[in-house]
């Protein structure tokens, strides 16, 4: 067991060697990529040679991407507001959490991530921040900022920035789902699609990002359940445009109740939601060879164990249990797709496109019920999901020119 060792706090929790190993000093650094050896050196990377740079740039903007670090960066911003299981911690206890997002940018797809943790609640402030150091980047990863301002957030700033900005927490959850359940539904014979029922629990800021990407990827029949119940048109008025939108553009059959009568018959289950909250006796009334996404996180909606009991194919948020729906099977690829591209925005073809190259890494000799996603550590993720998410941005104009 490893030795713990307690915060220099009154009431801190302990933490152990190997863990403070790791973080102790952070988890970044900057480093040069040229060398000032002697004056001529100091000349060429400062003054005066860095003003013909400067000059260039003033006079055709879009030449940052080419000669400074915006060819080559991703702001990693969070207000420490929703930070993994934690929930509202603040700005300075999400910074390991945002450091080792950039140290996954940078080792899985060599993109220069830097952590940006914000002093700031207020929707409109966080948007003029961010804004104002956009021209540093080129690209905004926001991450656990809670729902439903991080809909807000991420909108203004993808209206006013001409950089992509990625919400990891709703659109990397929604990309892996998607990936994985095409090739779940392929394993039992079905395809995502307008016969393929679906039921997602929890409509927060993951499970309206997966509702959307899964209306976008064909499906028809999909109904939201929340801790009020199924999500109806009639329901959603009282809550944000976004809540409202979902609840008018779902539960095509009009079902209301609890989660028990929306599986009643469903093909699949995808939980983003408080932990323990479905049963076997809810799996066994599901559709034949169901399949099941049980993604809360540390405690899954229905323990893994039970759920293969009934469901032909099971996958948790957890890393210790097979298919783990993890966004490091995302946003690395994502970004240095985006990136190599010059993009100016993510679209919702990127997001298919990048759902379908994570589900193509698994071959159909492969494909099992315990393996319907490739491992995060798969040297064939980055390469493949920046391919082809750079060429949906070049095929569809939305690059720098």
């Amino acid at each position: 067991m490893s030795e713990q060792i307690t915060l220099p706090t009154p009431t801190g929790p302990a933490i152990s060697a190997d863990v403070r190993r790791v973080h102790e000093g952070g988890k970044l650094a900057v480093a040069a990529t040229t060398r000032v050896r002697d004056r001529d050196d100091l000349a060429l990377v400062y003054t005066p040679g860095v003003a013909e740079v400067c000059l260039a740039i003033h006079d055709r903007p879009s030449l940052a991407r080419s000669y400074t670090i915006k060819r080559n960066s991703v702001a990693v911003v969070s207000d420490g507001s929703a930070v993994l299981g934690l929930g509202d911690i603040g700005p300075e206890a999400a910074m390991p959490v945002m450091e080792g997002k950039a140290l996954l940018l940078k080792e899985l797809a060599g993109v220069d991530g830097y952590p940006i943790c914000l002093d700031a609640r207020d929707p409109d402030r966080i948007v003029e921040i961010v804004t104002a150091i956009a021209p540093g980047f080129g690209g905004i990863n926001l991450e656990d900022i809670s729902a439903p301002r991080c809909f807000e957030i991420e909108g203004k700033l993808r209206r006013r920035l001409a950089i992509p900005v990625f919400h990891d927490d709703q659109h990397g959850t929604a990309i892996v789902v998607l990936a994985a359940l095409r090739n779940a539904a392929r394993l039992v014979g079905k395809t995502v699609g307008p016969t393929l029922r679906v039921v997602v629990q929890g409509i927060g800021a993951a499970g309206i990002a997966v509702s959307e990407l899964l209306l976008a990827a064909g499906v028809t029949d999909l109904v939201g359940v929340d801790r009020n119940g199924i999500v109806t048109a009639r329901r959603s008025t009282a809550r944000d445009p976004i809540f409202r939108r979902l609840g008018k553009r779902t539960n095509p059959r009009e079902l209301t109740g609890p989660v028990e009568l929306a599986l009643d018959g469903a093909d699949v289950f995808i939980g983003v939601s408080a932990g323990g909250t479905i049963t076997e006796r809810d799996l066994q009334h599901m559709a034949s060879d169901p399949i099941v996404f049980a993604m809360a996180n540390p405690v899954p909606e229905i323990e893994p164990a039970l759920a293969r009991r009934h469901a032909a194919v099971v996958a948790t948020g957890r890393s210790d249990h097979p298919n783990q729906i993890n966004n490091v099977l995302c946003f690395p690829g994502l970004f240095r797709g985006l990136l190599d591209a010059g993009a100016t925005r993510v679209s919702t073809t990127m997001k298919l496109a990048a759902a379908d190259a994570i589900a193509g890494l698994v071959g159909t000799d492969e494909l099992a019920p315990e393996h319907i996603i490739p491992s995060p550590f798969d040297e064939r993720v980055v390469p493949a999901v920046a391919a082809a998410v750079a060429e949906i941005a070049r095929r569809e104009g939305a690059v720098v020119t």
